[in-house]
């Protein structure tokens, strides 16, 4: 064989090798920028990944995850730097989960205007190179509130993150507590609902958080929607002392990190990234999707409860159905209506028929 013969060929061959021919195997087009916490969270982290991957793989993309230094003190500079190495490694589309990514995707987004932004739970930050996923969290905290006390239980407790100042765990909370009051009304009782914030402000597992919900299951607390990513691994560990005490998980279905777990209070992270990369990999993002938010619901199938997993025993999975067609209808519209610091019990004590609210500050 001639020597130029086998040099094309060793060329043809390590060029697909690559990731793409003429193009430097470290190029990834889609980039995902994770929020606090860490990426395999199982919850919001996590969510959003297993959506960009799923679409990536299913038409042969590269994508590649980012994590911003520093963990759960990660800074808007450590959030820029990591969208900016996203950036140079070819990424032609970014998106990024958590409220915490605005200041760092505006000024990312103004310097790479030729470069796309998914911000999930954000706003489009009036940037035509941004749109945004937002979410009914209410209908599903509604669900996640009406199905506890439909299975029998009347000693509640919310645990939430972004100490009062997220608003989709404010969604949750609120939701979860108008739904509890509407299957106590049904039911002609009265419910408690332990509600606090106060070890959530970073998303974190701590020792802190195991304690306080560890007294709550010794006072008699039943369940305890657990919401806020890692803050889950406390709630587990705090259960894990009283057997007969249950969780509700939240994002995405829980139900495989403990047989404590009764239902999770997910949304279609996975679904709604791989809808919005579906978009935008099919010419429509100036159309639908510039400058633009989505906000999904159950009419989206966006919102709900995961019945594949279900194991409650009182409530059951057609009872629930008709409840989710009433909502993804609008026959029930959950209120949404929280404050911007949620951390202050005037906006929820009192203000219920069935429900009476304990605030922990």
């Amino acid at each position: 064989m001639k020597r130029s013969l086998k040099v094309a060929l060793v060329a043809a061959l390590a060029c697909l090798m690559l990731v793409g021919c003429g193009k430097k195997s470290t190029e990834y087009k889609i980039a995902i920028v994770t929020d606090v916490g860490q990426l395999m969270d199982k919850g919001f982290n996590q969510g959003t990944y297993e959506g960009a991957k799923k679409y990536a793989e299913d038409h042969n993309i590269a994508y590649k995850y980012y994590q911003p230094a520093n963990g759960s003190d990660a800074t808007d500079n450590d959030r820029v730097d990591a969208m900016k190495k996203a950036i140079a490694n070819g990424a032609e589309i970014i998106v990024a989960p958590g409220f915490l990514q605005a200041t760092a995707m505006e000024q990312v987004a103004k310097e790479n205007p030729n470069v796309k932004f998914v911000f999930v739970d954000g706003w489009p930050l009036g940037l035509d190179n941004v749109t945004a996923i937002v979410y009914k969290e209410q209908e599903s905290g509604y669900l996640a509130g009406y199905a506890a006390v439909m299975e029998g239980y009347t000693k509640l407790g919310f645990t939430g993150g972004g100490g009062g100042a997220n608003p989709a765990c404010n969604r949750f909370g609120y939701g979860f507590v108008q739904g509890a009051n509407a299957a106590a009304a049904e039911k002609g009782i009265t419910v408690d609902v332990k509600f606090s914030f106060k070890y959530g402000s970073t998303f974190s597992a701590s020792n802190e958080l195991q304690t306080q919900i560890a007294g709550w299951y010794a006072n008699g607390t039943e369940v305890v929607f657990a919401c806020g990513g890692s803050m889950f691994s406390s709630v587990k560990s705090a259960a894990a002392e009283y057997p007969d005490s249950r969780i509700i998980g939240v994002d995405v279905d829980q139900s495989g990190e403990s047989s404590q777990v009764i239902t999770s209070a997910v949304k279609g992270l996975s679904t709604s990234v791989e809808r919005v990369l579906g978009q935008y990999f099919d010419g429509k993002w100036d159309a639908e999707l510039k400058n633009a938010s989505q906000n999904l619901g159950a009419s989206e199938n966006a919102t709900g409860l995961p019945v594949d997993t279900w194991s409650m025993k009182n409530f059951t999975v057609d009872q629930y159905k008709a409840v989710y067609e009433k909502i993804a209808s609008g026959e029930i519209v959950p209120d949404a209506a929280t404050p911007d610091d949620a951390d202050n019990a005037d906006w929820l004590v009192g203000k219920f028929s069935n429900v009476n609210v304990d605030f922990e500050k």
